[in-house]
């Protein structure tokens, strides 16, 4: 199996309680019942549609021909079903033909998709994700003018942001926006690279969100707007072409089933693009997008680690080699080698970050519902908790599991550097999530010198706080006290080099401050994966004695790897405190001329 519908069940109902949603009025129509059918649902698509294609659309990349993007053919009957069955708005209101469904349900539903084959999971989230822009921000004219296609998969949505020259910085976009005679309508001429599923042949038309700069306007991030610009534009009845030409496409070292397309924009003066919400207010906008694909980019990043996981688990349990250690007759029979120490080694390293990562995000999930529905000072709680925390989500998860899969590949051997297995593919699949949505780096400089700061350091005070109620909790029991002192010994190191840091910035030297923010993210990263087992460790504890077998022996592993955690993991924190404190400047001082 590609992924443990067990662990999945555990982490939503037995730690996260997400059937309490159901109690809130936008949620009240659902029930656990409605929620297992969707997942198995999602596994239904995911087992019949999705995991079938998995190495065909890796070796089947798409092409440009003729000036169009060339997709699997398996795409289109996919595409179409997920819009069908409404996997595009489920989460949004009723009356726009959504079903309300928590996020929290919906993402665990697309982690099994993109368990299953990664590249066909992303297009109709995209789609998802790009009318969520619209109709949050734009028109009534606009909403009903595009997001209906979208939701049913006719249209494909996308976030057309990044620019041969700029890149990350988004404040250097160069793309053009010319106010035509009809107000809201604009010329738009530029490039755009990098952008997935930017064209492609399953679907009759592209909607692009993209950023542009409308002549006149303030310079940097704050003259920068947000536009539709479809590549076919629907009027009267019919879809026009819009000057929207795809230029190139980009081949990948992983992720072959989707399109990455170089898109060439008004190249003939003829793209129009309608303004979404008012004039340059485009990144602010852009950002409630990027910050729901960010949480994704991490949701991705686990189910490919969490598929190769189960992939190695199960070739270490078939797999006879060697003898165990103190076995010293050579005609016994071969063991397998789940049963030699470092195969289990690499084994619990691989479920402790997936299962690590998984809570982390569902747990980002039911954030992100609660600020949906609740009010006041718990609304405000949960919404700088989910500001905090969407770094990390996003980061930890993208650097571990390119980790974890190599650790798949190491457990299955020379065989796992063959096309034989699919752990070669995941592992180089794994590779583009710590550079989507942002970079490592771009991560732990919004950690670090906003995040952690912001609303007088609020978020990370509430973040203690929610580690500090676990760790109370987790204290009851007798076995897991030495995790509990661990973590809270842990925690206050963490919190000197934070202070350390700050002073840094207090006194001016903003360089020093920030040139080891990308360590300061793993070691925040570590530690609020610390949290998460402990959280999974006291379910488990508390459930273990009155269990059957098989849970018995389900929770007995939580328990185990909880261990593993902070016994291989946690440690870690300690020397990126010591560098986080070091005097010494090295990155600072280096000259570009000394490479």
């Amino acid at each position: 199996m590609f992924y443990s519908k067990r662990d999945l069940q555990f982490q939503l109902f037995e730690v996260l309680d997400s059937e309490s949603l159901t109690k809130y009025e936008y949620f009240q129509d659902h029930n656990r019942e409605s929620f297992d059918m969707v997942l198995e649902a999602a596994e239904g698509i995911a087992t019949k549609m999705m995991l079938p294609l998995l190495t065909e659309m890796d070796r089947k990349e798409p092409q440009l021909v003729d000036g169009k993007i060339r997709i699997h053919e398996g795409m289109k009957p996919i595409i179409k079903k997920m819009g069908e069955d409404g996997w595009v708005n489920a989460a949004f209101r009723y009356d726009e033909g959504g079903q309300q469904l928590p996020t929290t349900i919906l993402n665990a539903a697309g982690f099994i998709f993109q368990a299953a084959n990664y590249s066909s999971s992303i297009f109709s989230f995209m789609s998802g994700g790009s009318a969520n822009l619209i109709r949050t921000f734009g028109s009534q004219e606009l909403i009903d003018r595009f997001t209906p296609d979208m939701y049913s998969g006719k249209w494909q949505g996308t976030m057309a942001l990044t620019e041969p020259d700029a890149g990350s910085s988004l404040s250097d976009i160069s793309t053009s926006a010319e106010p035509t005679e009809t107000e809201g309508v604009y010329k738009i001429k530029g490039q755009k690279i990098y952008i997935s599923a930017g064209d492609h042949d399953a679907c009759e038309n592209i909607v692009h969100l993209m950023l542009a700069k409308i002549k006149g306007g303030p310079i940097g991030a704050k003259g920068i707007s947000l536009f539709v610009v479809p590549q076919k534009r629907p009027e009267n009845g019919e879809l026009i072409d819009n000057d929207v030409i795809t230029a190139g496409i980009f081949h990948k070292m992983g992720y072959k089933g989707a399109p990455i397309a170089h898109l060439s924009i008004g190249s003939n003066d003829g793209a129009l693009g309608y303004l979404v919400g008012e004039p340059h207010k485009g990144l602010s906008y852009m950002f409630q997008l990027m910050n729901e694909a960010r949480i994704s980019v991490g949701l991705n990043a686990t189910a490919i680690g969490t598929a190769a996981y189960h992939t190695s688990l199960a070739y270490a349990k078939e797999r006879p080699q060697g003898r165990k250690i103190s076995e010293k007759d050579p005609t016994m029979p071969q063991t397998t080698i789940i049963n030699h120490a470092d195969v289990k080694r690499m084994l619990l390293f691989q479920k402790s970050v997936v299962e690590g990562s998984l809570a982390l995000l569902l747990y980002c999930s039911k954030l992100s519902d609660l600020i949906h529905v609740e009010e006041g000072e718990t609304k405000e709680r949960a919404s700088l908790l989910l500001d905090l925390l969407t770094p990390i989500a996003k980061s930890y998860p993208s650097e571990m599991c390119c980790l974890s899969t190599s650790a798949a590949v190491q457990v299955l051997g020379g065989a796992g550097y063959t096309t034989d297995f699919t752990v070669e593919q995941y592992y180089r699949e794994a590779r583009i999530h710590p550079i989507h949505e942002g970079t490592t780096g771009i991560h732990g400089l919004d950690l670090l010198g906003r995040k952690i700061t912001i609303h007088n350091g609020k978020a990370a005070q509430i973040f203690f706080e929610e580690v500090s109620k676990t760790m109370a909790k987790a204290s009851e029991n007798e076995d897991l006290q030495p995790f509990v002192e661990n973590l809270q010994k842990t925690l206050g190191k963490a919190q000197q080099a934070t202070g350390y840091l700050l002073g840094l910035a207090g006194k001016g030297e903003t360089e020093k401050f920030l040139a080891d923010a990308t360590l300061y993210l793993e070691m925040f990263g570590i530690i609020t994966i610390a949290w998460q087992w402990l959280n999974q460790g006291m379910v488990a504890k508390e459930k273990l004695n009155d269990a059957h077998e098989a849970d018995q022996n389900f929770y007995q592993g939580k328990l185990a790897t909880m261990r593993y955690f902070y016994e291989y993991e946690l440690v870690k924190v300690d020397s990126l405190v010591k560098r986080l404190q070091s005097t010494d400047s090295v990155t600072i001082e280096m000259q570009s001329d000394w490479f």
